[in-house]
């Protein structure tokens, strides 16, 4: 393909990424694969130049926009040398015409960067949440050592963390194949950290989904502990049983819930686990740098969708912890909707259970939890609270 060639492409894939955040579609990174396989004529250098485009348009714009075209249009303004290759030659977009308005820029949908504002987030701070990510894994305790690890690595502040330049192909290491490391944000595995998991504990993980935070959690707890990995949703779930199996992983059981029967299904751990995670669904609005797209599919009644299940699910998993225990709440977002504000009417609802910061080696004070950020700490945007039940 010729440069003015993998212009037009990205647009052509941009038009499908945004009719996809319009209508809940798949997300970016699989309408790019989808569309290369299609299309066996683009080598490898093709594909990354091409995926480059994409990602770079999709950050540069604010909210949706119009037109894929529009998007690449955004680039082209700072560009001078992306903006000749709008030349109308053979498989190259049209020329740019005098008064053609490109997509307007900005970090995200103007209600979204209003509210993330209201938490304090603006300047540099909003900027970071579109940068790329870099690549980070967890050492697996229970199998692995240093030696082990793959080249070109450096330690984060997780106590088993490592970081790698973006676009390595850890997946590719044996270390990875034998299941001695994990993928895993530094924030998510500080997440982790904050339960506070000691060999023979039981604990839940209320919102499970693929289990990269409960084969986090089973590392500590050790064979004599006992996980229970819980989800609403099928097929993520059943995709911890071969990760438990690479990873070496005991002690890990999982239960299937029924959404709004969550309690029911677990009547029988009631007042009996010594930490519950509540990893809840939310906004991912700290998640940005891997799913830039993400902000353009959020709307203000998704968000009240989120919170409205955040606060159940934490009264779900409180009615769970021992006198003692702990209940770790967590989101991967900077909006303190889904942060203080949360943990703060938590905390109004049952006066049973008192605020803990957890101890971490990064993040700053957020209401009665901890706040991660990628301008701050490097890692992806996460809300934490240690709430105790006394």
């Amino acid at each position: 393909m010729t440069p003015a060639a993998r212009v037009q492409a990205a647009i052509e894939v941009l038009d499908l990424v945004i009719a996809a955040a319009r209508d809940n579609g798949p997300p970016a990174d699989r309408i790019v694969a989808d569309w290369f396989r299609t299309r066996r004529f683009a080598g490898s250098g093709d594909r990354r130049a091409v995926r480059e485009l994409v990602f770079r348009a999709i950050r540069a714009c604010g909210d949706v926009p119009q037109s894929g075209r529009a998007a690449m249009l955004r680039l082209a303004n700072d560009d001078s040398a992306l903006a000749a290759l709008f030349d109308g030659s053979r498989h190259a977009p049209a020329p740019i015409a005098p008064d053609e308005p490109a997509a307007p820029g900005g970090t995200a949908p103007a209600w979204l960067a209003e509210a993330l504002a209201a938490s304090g987030v603006t300047g540099a701070d909003a900027a970071a949440l579109l940068e790329r990510a870099p690549l980070d894994i967890r050492v697996n305790a229970l199998k692995a050592g240093i030696a082990t690890l793959p080249e070109g690595g450096a330690r984060t502040a997780a106590p088993h963390g490592w970081r790698y330049p973006h676009g390595t192909r850890i997946e590719d290491s044996p270390a990875f194949r034998d299941g001695m490391i994990e993928v895993q944000d530094t924030g998510s595995q500080l997440a982790c950290m904050a339960v506070g998991a000691r060999p023979g504990e039981s604990v839940i993980d209320l919102c499970a989904g693929a289990g990269g935070k409960t084969l986090a959690l089973a590392a500590e707890t050790g064979p004599s502990g006992t996980i229970l990995a819980c989800d609403t949703d099928r097929g993520r779930l059943a995709r911890l049983e071969p990760r438990t199996a690479r990873a070496g992983a005991p002690g890990i059981a999982t239960r299937l819930l029924d959404p709004g029967r969550e309690a029911e299904a677990l009547a029988d751990w009631r007042d009996r686990a010594d930490a519950v995670l509540v990893d809840a669904p939310c906004s991912g609005t700290g998640t940005w740098r891997r799913n830039p797209e993400a902000r353009w599919r959020l709307n203000p009644a998704q968000l009240a969708r989120y919170t409205g299940l955040q606060a159940r699910l934490l009264d779900i998993g409180a009615a769970l912890v021992r006198p003692g225990g702990r209940l770790v709440f967590v989101t991967c977002s900077l909006l303190d909707a889904e942060g203080a504000e949360q943990a703060a009417a938590f905390l109004s609802r049952w006066p049973g259970f008192r605020a803990e910061p957890p101890v971490l080696p990064a993040g700053t004070p957020r209401g009665a939890g901890i706040r991660l950020s990628p301008a701050h700490d490097g890692t992806d945007g996460f809300f934490i609270a240690r709430l105790v039940r006394v």
